[in-house]
């Protein structure tokens, strides 16, 4: 079992993640204020001590803590890795993503070395809470007028009041990050992006104030064996699974855009600090930083493919990099990145770069180019080589040759996460091919679930291009969002009855899980049909051909293609759709 501290967004967070799993949890917080819905997660309210999280972790079997407390909450902070020492229990702090700490902001350690930056101003918004009233206080005794913005709780309203706080000194965060009193300075708690210091900072200067932040506490991380640090929901995800492994069934893995970054920054470690760490830190696209493995040849430096529980013809393979200092600059920028052995190259239009360039997409170069500047001091033109050995093999395995990428695999990856069985990822590929297929001038794209319904469907449409042929796999309704978000005017949808009779039914994905095979729907369609046929013993939809009488099939077809269109249509409002049903014989009824 899991416990998460949390109270917090981090918190909040933290329970998304965990929910992916399906699998019951403890939610913790002090004051049971925090409006969050928990579907398999388990609320438990009140501050803990010592002795009572011990006997909590003891009695309820718990065998990981995510600590997502408040960054200056650094008492409970001691106390988790106190009882987890004692208890032997892994921990993972959920961590915040800081701003760098900017020069023209006074930052001062404590309260106590408040006073003295404080003596020639009259006035003071204090936003650090109602639990810093009391060490806030003797400030007024120096004629300093403080006003207080807290919570608009009533247990915050109460105890700030019973610390002598008048009406007049309090305001609130009803209007998000918005400054509504004057006062000459303000005084912050380096509470991270996700605590909007980044926009308060904003809106003091905004209103020419003086600014001070009190910084964030140097958290002790005890054992490092067992305590992991992370600052987002992928990294919490990641370390939840190399600690708990059965917590999920299925683990995450890394695209091959966060594989070629790792590579990318540890050759330039190598090359410009001499430095050869066994893992690196890589900044995702959302702005979190996960630690990659990676190794060294000769002169080049590498990281291995994970697809974790993905079904990924790429996983296990070597993504190597090499950085060598250069003069070439591109669009004026000052790292170039090329593509060496097994790295495909574009040669149709569509795509993030024209044909002709290396087919590493817009994200993963994006990704290349902050994390080689996040670990460098200075800028110094370099140019960053990525290849892959086995990737002209590998590429046969994929859609590459359909999409007109040559040569090798595609770097990509939009999150720098792949999630197993993604349906983000799979959508994203299909995007990608619909984006492909309106590039390649076709007027007409054919979308179809797999291979066989394809070759059936090519033979009414011999001139097309290859790439006007693209797979949806079960995702039928997010296929033609895509296609109407393209402008795309003419698609075909071929489809085989197995799915066919459940996107008559309304199912815009037809994936198992999300659907089934519905006897009783089918028979009413086979009653419109004029058909008059039990079904009640067969297991695949499929066999209805094999049992109609021949000049019954058109009718069912008739039916179950005008269900479909009801369907379908309203998703392609400015297009024209054409629905083709096939049987396993390859005729196609329309």
């Amino acid at each position: 079992m899991i416990l998460v501290f949390g109270g917090t967004t981090e918190g909040r967070k933290a329970a998304e993640v965990l929910e992916e799993a399906g699998k019951n949890y403890y939610y913790s917080t002090k004051t049971g204020e925090q409006d969050i819905t928990l579907h398999h997660g388990q609320r438990i309210d009140g501050a803990l001590d010592s002795e009572a999280m011990l006997a909590f972790c003891q009695e309820h079997d718990i065998r990981l803590i995510v600590d997502a407390a408040h960054p200056f909450a650094k008492q409970l902070h001691q106390t988790i890795i106190d009882v987890a020492a004692e208890a032997q229990i892994p921990i993972v702090r959920y961590d915040r993503i800081y701003p760098p700490r900017d020069p023209d902001i006074t930052w001062i350690d404590d309260y106590n070395s408040l006073t003295s930056h404080l003596l020639p101003f009259t006035s003071l918004l204090a936003t650090t809470g109602v639990q810093s009233i009391s060490m806030l206080k003797p400030l007024e005794s120096k004629g300093i007028k403080i006003y207080y913005r807290i919570l608009p709780r009533e247990s915050s309203i109460s105890l700030a009041k019973a610390q002598g706080v008048t009406d007049d000194q309090l305001c609130f965060y009803e209007d998000g990050n918005t400054i509504d009193v004057d006062a000459d300075a303000i005084l912050l708690k380096e509470s991270g992006i996700s605590g909007g210091f980044v926009e308060k900072v904003a809106a003091a200067r905004a209103k020419g104030m003086r600014i001070f932040a009190l910084k964030r506490p140097k958290l002790h991380n005890g054992d490092g064996s067992f305590c992991v640090v992370c600052n987002g929901p992928h990294g919490l995800r990641r370390a939840v699974e190399k600690l708990l492994p059965e917590f999920y069934a299925l683990h995450s893995g890394l695209t091959t855009g966060t594989c070629a970054t790792a590579a990318a920054i540890a050759a330039t470690l190598r090359l410009i600090k001499g430095e050869t760490p066994d893992e690196v830190p890589v900044i995702l696209p959302n702005g979190e930083t996960i630690y990659v493995p990676v190794g060294y040849g000769d002169y080049y430096t590498y990281c291995i493919k994970e697809a974790g529980d993905d079904p990924d013809v790429t996983d296990g393979l070597m993504i190597g990099a090499f950085v060598e200092p250069t003069l070439k600059f591109v669009q004026h920028e000052w790292i170039a990145i090329e593509g060496g052995e097994g790295v495909g190259t574009f040669t149709l239009p569509g795509f993030d770069y024209p044909p002709g360039e290396p087919a590493i997409n817009k994200v993963p170069r994006e990704m290349i180019i902050n994390n080689i500047e996040a670990v460098m001091d200075d800028r110094q033109p370099l140019a960053v080589t990525i290849f892959v050995p086995q990737g002209a093999e590998i590429a046969r395995r994929t859609f590459n040759p359909r999409l007109g990428i040559e040569g090798g695999i595609s770097i990509i990856g939009v999150s720098g996460i792949v999630k197993p069985f993604s349906e983000e990822a799979f959508i994203d590929s299909i995007r990608k091919c619909m984006t492909v297929a309106k590039a390649s001038g076709s007027e007409r794209v054919v979308i179809n679930s797999g291979g066989k319904s394809e070759r059936f469907v090519k033979a009414l449409y011999p001139d097309l291009p290859q790439q006007a042929f693209v797979e949806y796999g079960n995702y039928i309704g997010e296929t033609l969002k895509i296609a109407n978000e393209l402008s795309i005017s003419k698609v075909t949808l071929g489809v085989m009855l197995g799915k066919a009779v459940k996107l008559a039914q309304g199912h815009l994905d037809t994936h198992s899980r999300k659907a089934t095979m519905d006897k009783t729907f089918i028979t009413r369609l086979l009653k419109e049909s004029d058909c008059n046929l039990d079904i009640s013993e067969i297991t695949l939809a499929r066999e209805i051909w094999e049992r109609l009488p021949q000049d019954r099939l058109q009718s069912f077809a008739d039916t179950i293609i005008s269900h479909c269109a009801e369907h379908c249509n309203p998703l392609l409002p400015n297009g024209e759709l054409t629905i083709l049903l096939i049987d396993d014989e390859g005729n196609i009824y329309e």
